[in-house]
């Protein structure tokens, strides 16, 4: 089959890559879908099946399962509609034949498929022999899913408990398991035990002989230690870690998960030069567990990729990534937002994300995951919120109860951006924006399919929405082949000339994290305070040095901001010195 792109489109939101596969897994781009929102997904499989003429019956929730009922059907109505393109697609005629030189057009110029093709298209042929050669040697897209582990709330039926299998994550993954589909489902905010243990319920995440899984499991990762930590945890279940997806700490978009002060250059690298490794001890726990269960060991031992994701803006850093790190394939998730064609966002939303400068684009505390979260300063989202605030009518409506992870003023589980959360909080404390600065998520990702599909509801229609500080180099909307061509060759006026390399952007990012981490440890110091401030700055120092001596060995590349970075890297230095000696008073003062 065909090379795969090098570039993939990771999750962003609940809405805004939702259908993303219906536009483009044709092309051979693999997408991924979250499965946080069924009310979303019931919606978009109404209006999808409308769309294609296919018979739907609504899925309501009066029953115990029809959370993952919900998923199972969606996911397998996206497989169909997708598969169907892909098919007339690759059953050509000369009707037919833009759409596929727009294919080829898409991939790198080293592709040997691209090649082949336009050798083939060079002499005359029957639209009949391409279509054999096309069906030969094309590959849909993979239809992926995300699932964030934390989000795993427990569930009622009439009032009483469930089972933990019917928490929302563990629905979640049995609606993607009982699905038709061949292809990955992501983990991504942690680990969960007993969500992983759920996993080996199902026969399809298993290998065949052959190594053939069909349902792969993917970890999103923040550094190795992580990996090989949940990678075991899997492995003595007999569950395979087919990718490890690495993320940004900080430079990315969504929910942001920061490092303890590693930087991605060094993590990339680690990766790069243990990868054997971390094959071969997997494995060696993977393959007994899976013997003892009595399920089928694999002649050869399974494979992993390596992917990265995380500020990523130039082809020069995209090819960077894959030949100097080794990775299979780098996620561009943030500039697709500003692609009709591959996402899912409104109009008016997208127009202000064209026009966002640094200032626009900020590490938010509106999650009420507790987690800092990339938010787009005044969003429609936003506008509502302090609308509601000035009335004197605080939070939202908690229709969909998602995050609804707070049991201090229910049985049930209330979320800290509704109204009755907030309203009992300021009645005992007070108003204050800790307290009111929290938004509805489950609603607000949601919103912008809401509008594009013309939902008719009388929920609210003000769009949250997530990218990473990458945005404000961006300020075009594009089309796929646009977005594809630069990331393959690096278009000029596409991205901003003054942006900062990716790993010193990130680095900046980091150096204005610890220092307010040290403002939070000043003003509540605890026991291990001075150890984790210690540790955060020896490994920034770690990964300044790093970097030095990365720009050093690279050549050519980078040429162009390459002084940019050695200036960013002095200046780094002379900071964390700064903060070291702070860091030391800190200690020693509280050590009296």
């Amino acid at each position: 089959m065909t090379e795969s792109h090098t570039f993939h489109i990771p999750v962003m939101g609940t809405a805004f890559t939702a259908d993303s596969a219906l536009k483009v897994a044709h092309y051979g781009i693999n997408t991924v879908i979250a499965l946080a929102d069924d009310v979303l997904l019931e919606r978009l499989r109404k209006y999808y099946s409308e769309l294609n003429n296919l018979s739907y019956e609504e899925i309501k929730n009066n029953t115990k399962d029809y959370r993952a009922d919900r998923i199972t059907s969606y996911l397998n109505m996206v497989n169909k509609i997708a598969s169907t393109k892909f098919e007339e697609f690759t059953t050509t005629t000369k009707d037919k034949f833009e759409e596929v030189k727009k294919y080829f057009s898409m991939l790198p110029d080293t592709s040997d498929v691209k090649k082949e093709f336009n050798k083939l298209i060079e002499n005359s042929f029957s639209f009949e022999d391409l279509s054999v050669w096309l069906k030969d040697n094309l590959s849909m897209g993979s239809i992926d899913v995300n699932i964030m582990t934390k989000v795993d709330k427990t569930n009622y039926f009439k009032k009483e408990e469930l089972p933990s299998e019917y928490n929302d994550a563990h629905s979640g993954l049995r609606g993607y398991a009982n699905s038709d589909l061949s292809s990955s489902v992501i983990f991504s905010a942690g680990m969960n035990p007993r969500l992983y243990g759920y996993i080996a319920k199902f026969d399809d995440f298993f290998p065949d002989a052959n190594g053939y899984i069909k349902k792969k499991i993917i970890l999103k990762v923040s550094d190795y230690r992580s990996a090989i930590i949940q990678g075991k945890f899997l492995a003595k279940k007999g569950l395979w870690i087919s990718e490890y997806r690495i993320e940004s700490g900080l430079n990315c978009g969504g929910h942001a998960f920061a490092t303890d002060g590693y930087l991605m250059g060094p993590i990339l690298a680690e990766f790069r030069d243990r990868r054997q490794e971390l094959v071969d001890e997997l494995y060696a726990v993977c393959s007994p567990a899976l013997e003892a269960n009595g399920r089928v060991v694999p002649y050869d031992t399974l494979a992993i990729t390596i992917t990265a994701q995380g500020g990523v803006a130039t082809a020069e850093e995209h090819n960077f990534l894959i030949d100097h790190y080794k990775l299979d394939t780098v996620g561009w998730g943030t500039p697709f937002l500003l692609v009709p064609e591959a996402t899912t966002v409104d109009a008016a939303t997208r127009k202000q994300l064209q026009d966002a400068k640094e200032k626009d684009l900020y590490l938010s505390n509106v999650s009420p995951l507790g987690v800092p979260f990339n938010n787009l300063r005044n969003s429609t989202k936003d506008v509502e919120k302090f609308n509601k605030i000035e009335e004197g009518k605080p939070g939202s409506p908690c229709p969909r109860k998602f995050l609804a992870l707070s049991n201090e003023y229910g049985t049930e589980g209330v979320c800290t951006a509704s109204r009755l959360f907030q309203k009992n909080k300021i009645d005992e404390q007070g108003i204050s924006d800790q307290i009111t600065d929290k938004a509805c998520l489950c609603m607000g990702l949601a919103a912008t399919a809401v509008i594009n599909y013309g939902v008719e509801t009388r929920e609210s229609k003000g769009v949250s929405i997530c990218p990473g500080p990458n945005m404000a180099y961006f300020d075009q909307e594009l089309t796929l082949q646009d977005m594809s061509h630069h990331i393959y060759n690096g278009d000029e006026g596409i991205v901003r000339a003054d942006r900062p390399n990716m790993f010193v952007n990130e680095l900046g990012m980091y150096l204005t994290y610890l220092s307010e981490k040290i403002e939070e440890h000043k003003n509540d110091w605890g026991k291990k305070s001075g150890r984790y401030l210690n540790a955060f700055a020896n490994n920034m120092n770690e990964g300044i040095t790093y970097y030095q001596g990365m720009f050093d060995s690279v050549g050519t590349t980078f040429s162009s901001v390459k002084d940019a970075a050695y200036k960013s890297l002095n200046d780094a230095v002379e900071s964390m010195k700064k903060m070291g000696a702070e860091i030391d008073v800190l200690i020693e003062e509280n050590h009296k």
